[in-house]
């Protein structure tokens, strides 16, 4: 390995690396939008729906239990980033492909502990003190998702093979594609249909909610589908070498201790990623013993932060290839470590930019963006607060996302995950019930302490990321 001969990054390190970047980012971005706007669909469909307070607050409900569990558990899957990317990176594509099949392997695994899970949390919903009339429609729905939970956690896993050999247009595909089939369903099976077909009807009747649900665990198991395809066409074409994989006995062995590494690489950002989601999770809980009104503006804002939040989530995907690419090539022998230190700085800079336009256009029109999920002027009024909230968190919320993208690259799962427990559990979570319960800020309030959380977490994980680019910067120059 040769090493870089200056002692710090310049900004001709970044503008060399941004092209790059963008050119992974773009499509997962695309992707992750796709991905997002799934959830988007149904919370709009719902909010036509009739009495749609009360329907949207089961789905609110439904969908953060559902995730929380899912996104934590399957979060395990991340450690994928960091193995693949700096096999693909070192151009060892037998490590590549195996590591693949050790990903699927562990998937199905978690898939059974995860279904497990939810089989038993609909029953456990049913005695959260929350209006009767949202935990009637949202028990059934978390039912309906349990459904799309293996082949959800598949697609975690071939996705993160085909990121790191650069094949992001063909996740972005089978994302926003799963969306016509998401649609498609949410319309056929939440408002009840009537066909007529020569002499015969056909009458569909209205599942509201759990249609809903239902659609959604369907386009799941057509994303994995696409991404199985993909996977295979991609090894077609450019001889990845998975059909030797697939076919010798002896390469598709499944060895325990690569499937312990790889889950206590990924445990951590699992753990992480629980962490946050089960924050949202909480405060959607509490939120609800507001009533009906308060929690489905909530749905609105979070449907929002949540939209944005895939554009630095997608960068910070990217941002992890890149970083592992580059240390594949300094353990290859053809690298630098001053190229580690720029792909991270590059990833975080471009992470905060976009979250920075995102919170002037939530300060610019709340309302706005609030009646396109719903007509209903009680839920446009919740949501409007939130919003406003919400444009305070964006831009810190882009550089924690990144920054822990950035962090996974180099191997380091663990700093995020402490991180992430001690600002969201130990300072927004405390300071939120403080605002909203005791000072009677309401759900305001608990927004605020997610405001304070990620904040934090974006001045740690920054100064976590500052300390490693020194370290290689200057190690490159030794």
């Amino acid at each position: 390995m040769h090493a870089a001969a200056r002692t710090r990054l310049k900004p001709k390190d970044i503008r060399a690396e941004l092209p790059a970047l963008l050119h992974l980012a773009i499509p997962l971005i695309a992707g992750e939008l796709g991905w997002m706007a799934m959830s988007v669909v149904d919370t709009i469909m719902v909010g036509r729906l009739p009495n749609s307070a009360v329907s949207m607050a089961a789905a609110a409900l439904s969908q953060v239990l559902f995730n929380t569990l899912t996104f934590g558990i399957g979060g395990v899957l991340l450690g994928l980033d960091t193995v693949i990317s700096q096999a693909f990176g070192a151009k060892e594509l037998h490590q590549a492909n195996g590591w693949l099949l050790h990903g699927l392997v562990l998937a199905v695994a978690l898939a059974a502990a995860l279904s497990a899970i939810l089989v038993l949390t609909p029953t456990m919903l049913l005695h959260l003190p929350v209006d009767r009339s949202v935990l009637t429609l949202a028990a059934p729905a978390l039912r309906g998702l349990t459904y799309g939970a293996l082949p959800l956690l598949l697609y975690f896993a071939l996705r993160r093979y085909l990121q790191a050999a650069n094949h992001g247009r063909s996740i972005a595909f089978a994302l926003i594609s799963a969306n016509i089939i998401n649609a498609s369903g949410d319309w056929l099976l939440m408002y009840g249909h009537r066909f007529h077909l020569g002499g015969l009807t056909l009458a569909i009747p209205a599942f509201g909610v759990l249609g809903s649900a239902w659609s959604t665990s369907f386009s799941r198991l057509y994303l994995m589908a696409v991404l199985l395809i993909a996977i295979i066409l991609a090894d077609r074409r450019h001889s990845y070498g998975l059909r030797k994989v697939v076919s010798h006995a002896t390469s598709r062995r499944i060895e325990f201790q690569h499937l312990r590494k790889l889950f206590l690489l990924g445990a951590p950002a699992g753990a992480q990623i629980f962490v946050e989601i089960a924050i949202f999770a909480l405060v959607t809980t509490l939120i609800a013993t507001f009533g009906p009104a308060p929690l489905a503006g909530h749905e609105v804002a979070l449907q929002c932060a949540s939209t944005t939040f895939m554009v630095p989530f997608a960068i910070s995907s990217a941002t992890a290839v890149r970083v592992g690419h580059a240390i594949g090539r300094v353990r290859a022998g053809f690298g630098t470590l001053n190229e580690v230190a720029a792909a991270g700085w590059t990833g975080i800079l471009a992470g905060a930019t976009v979250m920075l336009v995102a919170s002037v256009i939530f300060l610019a029109i709340p309302a706005r963006i609030a009646h396109i999920f719903t007509p209903n002027p009680v839920v446009i009024a919740a949501a409007v607060p939130l919003l406003l909230v919400a444009a305070g968190f964006q831009f810190v919320d882009g550089i924690q996302i990144t920054a822990t993208g950035a962090l996974r690259g180099v191997g380091n799962t663990t700093a995020p995950f402490w991180t992430q427990l001690i600002c969201f559990w130990a300072v927004g979570m405390p300071l939120g019930a403080l605002l909203g319960f005791h000072y009677k800020l309401g759900a305001v309030g608990l927004w605020w302490g997610l405001l304070f959380a990620l904040g934090g977490a974006a001045v740690v994980l920054l100064y976590f990321w500052r300390r490693t680019a020194k370290t290689l910067v200057v190690k490159a120059a030794a």
